[in-house]
C-alpha cells in the first residue's frame, strides 16, 4: 500500500522546538569576498532577506549580481526556535525559512533590482515548496526591513502578478513579513556553491520576467 505525503504545515508556539540561547558556530570571512561574514559592513550598506527555495543556490542568484553586493551569507529566518540547526530546520519543527542576508550599496545597485532576482530565480506560486524540495523552510518570502522595503517588495508581487497569470500560472504565495531575527546557518552551508560548484541546486524561475528593475538614477 502507497502511503501520501504528509503535507508540511508550519508549528505552533507550544509544538516549535525550543532551540538554544547562543548562536550555532559559522564562518567568519565569505568564502569568495573574504569579507567579514557578519560585519560590520561600511557606512551606508543596507540589507535585505529573501527566502526562494535551498539557500545553496539561491545565495549565488544574489552574489552573482556582482557590482554593489558586499555580502551575501545563508540563514534561517520567519521562524518560532532560536538559533536553530539545520537539522532543526529541516525537522519542519522551528517555522524557519531558509533565507539568504545581501548587504548592498544602494548607491550602485537598487533594492528594486534585488527584487528582479528574486522574483525571476525561482517560482513563487508553489507554497511550501521549490521544485521538489518539499518542506515549510522551502516557502517563497521576502523580509523586509522598513516600509521603503514593504512598498517596494508589494508592488513588485501585484506587478508580477499580472505577468505570472497572463501566462496561465496561479496566485502568488510569498509572504512578506517584518524581517525579525536572522540566523546565521553553518559554515559548510555559506557559499556552497562556491565551494562545490557543481552541488545540488533545485532552484527553476519561470522564464517570465519581473517588471521591475534598477532603480532610475536621480
Amino acid at each position: 500500500m502507497l502511503f501520501a505525503r504528509r503535507k508540511p504545515e508550519m508549528p505552533t508556539a507550544e509544538t516549535a522546538l525550543k532551540g538554544r540561547p547562543e548562536p550555532i558556530p559559522t564562518a567568519t570571512t565569505h568564502f569568495l569576498s573574504k569579507r567579514a561574514l557578519k560585519g560590520p559592513y561600511p557606512e551606508g550598506t543596507e540589507t535585505a532577506v529573501f527566502g526562494l527555495g535551498c539557500f545553496w543556490g539561491a545565495e549565488r542568484k544574489f552574489w552573482e549580481m556582482g557590482d554593489g553586493i558586499w555580502i551575501t551569507a545563508v540563514g534561517y529566518a520567519a521562524g518560532l526556535t532560536p538559533n536553530p540547526t539545520y537539522e532543526e530546520v529541516c525537522s519542519g519543527r522551528t517555522g524557519h525559512n531558509e533565507v539568504v542576508l545581501v548587504a548592498y550599496d544602494p548607491h550602485e545597485v537598487s533594492y528594486e533590482a534585488l527584487l528582479k532576482t528574486f522574483w525571476e530565480s525561482h517560482d513563487p506560486t508553489q507554497g511550501l515548496r521549490q521544485g521538489n524540495d518539499v518542506g515549510t523552510q522551502y516557502r517563497s518570502g521576502i523580509y523586509v526591513r522598513g516600509e521603503a522595503q514593504r512598498s517596494a517588495a508589494e508592488a513588485s508581487r501585484a506587478a508580477y502578478q499580472k505577468v505570472l497569470s497572463a501566462n496561465r500560472y496561479g496566485p502568488i504565495t510569498t509572504e512578506i513579513l517584518d524581517a525579525g531575527g536572522f540566523y546565521f546557518a553553518e559554515d559548510y552551508h555559506q557559499q556552497y556553491l562556491a565551494k562545490v560548484p557543481h552541488g545540488y541546486c533545485g532552484l527553476g524561475g519561470t522564464g517570465l520576467s519581473c517588471p521591475v528593475g534598477v532603480k532610475a538614477e536621480a
